[in-house]
């Protein structure tokens, strides 16, 4: 990883519009208007935030790891980094980041991927795809844009260390985040943030612990 992707903020936190926290293991869903930025700060350190974005006025337009991957030419997010949606646009810019890697193909945990990566007991545990399934059941923004299971594509893990082998197999390794880092974002349209702050337990990244995390928005400068 290299030191150059580590670029710090200037913005200050007081005069954000929103300032958030996020428990352990539960989803968040805000509208992001373009201009504006977003911040995720990783509070307590190798916090996993699955999260996916969608065109605030049209789901059918969402994030796309393929485009987002082909288009640079590289499996991780940093500082620079676009993310582009599965129309060629691009949704947002990451501006600041003093984590320096970003996930964008580990997926998110479900109660399928439990019970095949740890046991057969694990199926009922709670699961970022519940989360998402649950906010786009409730949230009245995903409501608003009659949004279902099937708006879920590959999402982002943001401040989560997949390596892939030489083979080309992932490897779910330690984080390289810690209590404070953050990420942070200029919204290239108006888009819809949907989180689940990871409630896995049986990974050792998190040390079998999720935390919580905070979330900003600044308004358009």
């Amino acid at each position: 990883m290299s030191t150059k992707n580590l670029v710090k903020s200037t913005l200050n936190p007081d005069l954000a519009v929103i300032n958030e926290i996020c428990a352990a293991g539960e989803p968040w869903v805000k509208e992001i208007k373009k201009g504006q930025t977003f911040r995720i700060v990783d509070l307590e350190g190798n916090q996993a935030v699955d999260t996916l974005f969608y065109n605030a006025q049209d789901a059918m337009e969402r994030y796309s790891a393929s485009d987002t991957i082909c288009r640079q030419h590289s499996l991780y997010l940093t500082t620079g980094s676009k993310l582009y949606s599965n129309f060629g646009n691009v949704m947002l810019t990451i501006t600041a980041d003093t984590c320096g890697r970003h996930d964008t193909v580990g997926g998110a945990c479900a109660a399928e991927s439990n019970t095949t990566r740890y046991a057969l007991d694990k199926y009922p545990m709670h699961s970022c795809r519940d989360n998402f399934l649950h906010a786009l059941a409730h949230d009245p923004v995903c409501e608003r844009l009659g949004m279902s299971k099937r708006d879920i594509p590959a999402n982002i893990n943001f401040f989560m260390n997949v390596p892939v082998t030489e083979e080309g197999n992932l490897e779910f390794a330690d984080g390289v985040s810690a209590p404070g880092k953050y990420v942070e974002m200029h919204a290239e349209m108006d888009v819809v943030v949907l989180i689940s702050n990871c409630p896995q337990l049986n990974n050792p990244c998190n040390a079998y612990n999720p935390t919580p995390i905070r979330l900003l928005i600044w308004p358009r400068m």
